[in-house]
């Protein structure tokens, strides 16, 4: 729609989690980091964020990370109960006909996971949206997936992925026994305005921006009006570059932001 008119290969600012598109601030590099570790040490850890905030993006790019040694099993959508979770992993893992009872299942992915292991590979588990888990059984059969070990190394690295809520829930003594495992753990914060004016520039240039498109100023309206949210600035840059292109502007500047911001605001009062 509006590439052409600034230049562009593609859309900057899409919504799909595209690790092309990772901005490693200090926040996020220092968050990709501890992730590793833990991963490579075969250990338990919990990223959490705000929504939007980029944890999922996160998430793609430790895949692409670790590399090809790890057997990758994601749970996206995991309101599921213990015995529904154990089915969905073990289908993950490609499992070849997954069992019905639960003790059947962890004998199958433990079956799976030394077979990994003999081939010289690891196993790892990124369950998203890991505030959504409906209850403590659930939690409680991630833990044992901490046990299945050898002598000198875990069989699966387990990351949890969720909103603020998740560490908060975690605090509760019932959940002491999965919590004690956690190797790593980091809160995504929201970009600064420096993190904000480098985040846009970055995601333009990947798209093909031969130039700046947003002024400084323009770029600090986008900022206060997403709090720093990377997929609220998303959503702001893009009406800012339709806004630009509808007044027949080649960049986006302060009064044009201003316009694609307030525009944003009726939306949400009217909703």
């Amino acid at each position: 729609m509006y590439e052409s008119w600034f230049g562009l290969r593609e859309k900057p600012f899409r919504k799909t989690p595209d690790p092309r598109y990772l901005f490693l601030n200090g926040v996020y590099e220092e968050a990709l980091e501890q992730l590793t570790f833990a991963v490579e040490e075969m250990e338990l850890a919990l990223l959490t964020g705000e929504v939007g905030s980029g944890k999922t993006l996160l998430s793609r790019a430790l895949v692409d990370k670790v590399g090809d040694r790890y057997e990758v099993a994601m749970i996206l959508n995991p309101r599921l109960s213990p015995r529904q979770f154990l089915r969905t992993l073990a289908s993950e893992l490609t499992v070849a006909e997954p069992r019905y009872h639960a003790n059947e299942l962890l004998e199958q992915i433990h079956e799976r996971l030394l077979a990994l292991d003999e081939a010289g590979r690891a196993a790892l588990l990124i369950v998203d949206e890991a505030h959504l888990i409906p209850g403590k059984p659930t939690f409680e059969e991630i833990r044992l997936l901490t046990n299945f070990q050898l002598d000198d190394r875990n069989l699966i690295a387990v990351v949890l992925v969720g909103q603020p809520e998740l560490r908060d829930r975690l605090k509760h003594r019932a959940y002491r026994p999965l919590t004690q495992r956690i190797g790593a753990q980091f809160h995504l914060t929201p970009l600064t305005l420096e993190d904000s004016q480098a985040y846009i520039g970055h995601r333009a240039t990947v798209a093909g921006a031969a130039r700046p498109l947003f002024t400084d100023g323009a770029v600090r309206v986008l900022h206060e009006a997403a709090g720093g949210i990377p997929r609220v600035l998303n959503h702001l840059a893009t009406q800012a570059l339709l806004e630009a292109m509808g007044r027949g502007a080649d960049v986006v500047d302060e009064a044009i932001a201003a316009a694609a911001a307030a525009s944003q605001n009726l939306l949400e009062e009217a909703g």
